[in-house]
């Protein structure tokens, strides 16, 4: 197989796995990034059915901006803005088929969009979540800002033991949702880089109440090497993906021991 050459392939210890193709999308609406994952979806199950290896990794800003609504249960009960308020931020409403609740994307936050045959991989979905929710841990520790996990909420958090006055367990800089049909997967995660935080006043993000959101300009800003772009966050969560699909191993399940 002719290897293909990736443009976040900077780091020769954890290049892309060869099954893997990265498209940088830049700015694409929400139904078209929607119609282009159920086509890869497509492929990547044609591919499994004849027996070679593939996989997408998709990497792109939603705009014009959006908020996007599960299927779960009142979850549209967590738009809080009235319709007018959307139309006049210019901010479309979109039903989704990915887990989670209701959620934002626009410009200024990194969307990755994994379409990846789990099996290939031998990650289940829980593991799975953990992965995402780790290439952002990583790529965020290379700007010098740590985050973490919280055990009660799927996503990734900074200042979780932080003494802020606003952080009652702390803030959420990026959301993970998916989708697994067929154990390929579909949707991801989205970082906030620098998008306007104010359109998230219209939600209650991921129906999680009382827990504000950040981003990285916003945790960062007052260092000295200044706010990380677009360009430079793609390129660490790219290569967060490029490490740990290469080396799923910690995100595997274990048989259990008995005893």
């Amino acid at each position: 197989m002719r290897r293909r050459l990736h443009p976040f392939q900077s780091d020769p210890g954890a290049p892309y796995p060869e099954w893997l193709e990265v498209r940088r999308l830049g700015r694409i609406g929400y139904r078209e990034g929607l119609e282009l994952q159920r086509e890869l979806h497509a492929e990547v199950l044609g591919a499994r059915e004849t027996a070679t290896p593939r996989g997408f990794l998709l990497l792109l800003e939603h705009d014009p901006p959006v908020v996007t609504v599960s299927r779960r249960p009142g979850a549209a009960g967590n738009l809080i803005a009235t319709e007018a308020a959307f139309a006049e931020r210019g901010i479309q409403i979109e039903a989704t088929d990915r887990g989670g609740d209701v959620t934002y994307h626009g410009p200024g936050q990194l969307v990755a969009y994994p379409i990846v045959d789990l099996n290939l991989v031998r990650i289940r979905i829980h593991g799975w979540i953990r992965l995402l929710e780790q290439v952002v841990i990583d790529a965020l520790a290379s700007f010098d800002c740590p985050a973490d996990r919280d055990p009660g909420a799927t996503g990734v958090w900074v200042g979780r033991s932080g003494d802020d006055a606003d952080c009652s367990g702390g803030r959420k800089i990026a959301a993970v949702g998916v989708r697994v049909s067929r154990w390929i997967t579909m949707h991801g995660l989205a970082v906030n880089v620098d998008p306007d935080l104010a359109h998230f006043d219209t939600i209650v993000p991921c129906g999680l109440v009382g827990r504000p959101v950040t981003s990285l300009a916003r945790e960062v800003g007052r260092a000295p090497a200044g706010i990380p772009d677009m360009a430079q966050v793609t390129a660490a969560v790219g290569a967060g993906f490029a490490r740990h699909l290469s080396n799923p191993g910690p995100f595997q399940e274990r048989p259990s021991s008995g005893g």
